[in-house]
């Protein structure tokens, strides 16, 4: 399956509604509820046993999920602000708190995401970082856009986290 062509047509959805999916080992969608189906475009069938990253748009720079998962493999949770691309090639933006999913032994299964609509400033604010983040990794490489990552961070006096709640 190619993925979409990218257009200028944001999606919406409401304040109290939650979008939540699970995933396997691998971040293959093994759940995704109607909201999540919903704004995805696609068919329940068409994302069940797919990457995560089937809604991956391509202006999210991959230092981001590079940084989310080695969060999630340490077995923490992370929030993280992620732009999805939707089968139309429409995207929308959420604010995801993933965390990983634990058998009864402690071992990790998979992994949960509860995404919420973000704030227009959180967009703003978000979208000028990884615009930035975005053209340095093109230009440089994944790991010189996790220095800049790393750099606008200690400017601002914050971690990742600190940095996250803020928006």
């Amino acid at each position: 399956m190619s993925k979409p062509k990218p257009i200028q047509k944001e999606r919406q959805f409401n304040e109290n509604e939650i979008i939540v999916s699970k995933t396997d080992l691998k971040g293959r969608i093994l759940y995704g509820n109607r909201i999540f189906i919903e704004l995805s475009g696609y068919a329940e069938k068409e994302l069940l046993g797919k990457p995560h990253n089937i809604v991956r748009h391509p202006d999210m720079p991959k230092v981001i999920f590079k940084f989310l998962w080695s969060f999630i493999q340490q077995r923490k949770e992370i929030i993280a602000y992620v732009k999805n691309l939707s089968k139309d090639g429409s995207y929308y933006w959420v604010k995801a708190y993933v965390t990983p999913s634990f058998n009864g032994k402690g071992e990790i299964v998979g992994y949960h995401s509860i995404r919420l609509k973000p704030t227009e400033q959180a967009k703003k604010t978000i979208n000028a970082l990884y615009k930035e983040l975005l053209e340095v990794e093109q230009r440089e490489g994944i790991e010189k856009s996790q220095e800049r990552l790393e750099q606008i961070l200690a400017q601002k006096g914050v971690n990742y986290e600190e940095f996250v709640s803020t928006l």
